[in-house]
């Protein structure tokens, strides 16, 4: 008897996994999808596209999904994705903004709405949290041995970054959100290997959550959020 029980709570938990990674590869897919389709389909022209492939073969996403995902982004397929930004407010008053892509903003929408609302959260109107945040590209390089931070920040500015810094084992390149294309190919025919190159919301004014309570419920609140196929990115002016 024990040992059907441990089958059966083995059995939940794999596909608990397999759903989460389902999940994984929705998003990449719809990223490459309109990578594809903004800058064009292929990927040694288009930086963003080339990325977002990366990245969906780090998470070990199939060839064919990965090669289904970008034909969807071809000037002639029909499929109709869009990138929504959703504006809201949780617990503590904190301010977040939802980056999605999605195929049906009503359903996106409601499923939103309703998440944020069982979280003591509110939908808010358009404007109203978006000018609480900065919007930069970001570039992210992996820091190694053979890296010289000075030659690389030089080229960065050449390029025309804003701003350059070290993290534990990153690099992060900030730039004007129209220079964010120009400054990654730029790099990259220096031979600099970027890890990602995407835009970036970044609080004018962080809100610090002190309260433990507080912090539960909002860290809950952004992985019920993220759980949602549509959702791509969350971002936040909060600071534990």
């Amino acid at each position: 008897m024990s040992g059907h029980s441990k089958w059966k709570t083995i059995k939940h938990k794999k596909a608990i996994t397999d759903a989460k990674r389902s999940n994984v590869f929705t998003k990449l897919a719809n990223v490459i999808t309109v990578a594809a389709r903004e800058k064009g389909t292929d990927p040694e022209m288009n930086p963003s596209l080339r990325t977002a492939i990366s990245k969906a073969r780090a998470a070990n996403m199939p060839k064919d999904n990965i090669e289904r995902a970008v034909k969807k982004g071809s000037p002639d397929s029909d499929e109709k994705l869009e990138m929504i930004i959703y504006e809201g407010y949780g617990p503590g008053k904190s301010a977040i903004l939802i980056e999605t892509i999605t195929n049906n903003t009503n359903r996106t929408n409601q499923e939103l709405k309703n998440i944020l609302s069982k979280s003591g959260g509110t939908f808010a109107q358009e404007g109203s949290v978006m000018w609480l945040f900065d919007k930069f590209g970001k570039i992210t390089i992996e820091k190694t041995e053979d890296i010289n931070i000075e030659s690389l920040e030089l080229e960065a500015i050449d390029a025309g970054a804003e701003d350059i810094k070290e993290e534990d084992e990153e690099i992060i390149i900030l730039t004007k959100p129209e220079e964010l294309f120009k400054v990654t190919k730029s790099l990259e025919e220096k031979g600099v290997k970027i890890t990602e190159s995407e835009f970036d919301y970044i609080a004018k004014n962080p809100l610090v959550v002190e309260d433990d309570k507080t912090k539960e419920k909002i860290e809950k609140l952004f992985e019920i959020i993220d759980e949602n196929d549509d959702v791509q990115n969350i971002y936040s002016n909060v600071e534990f």
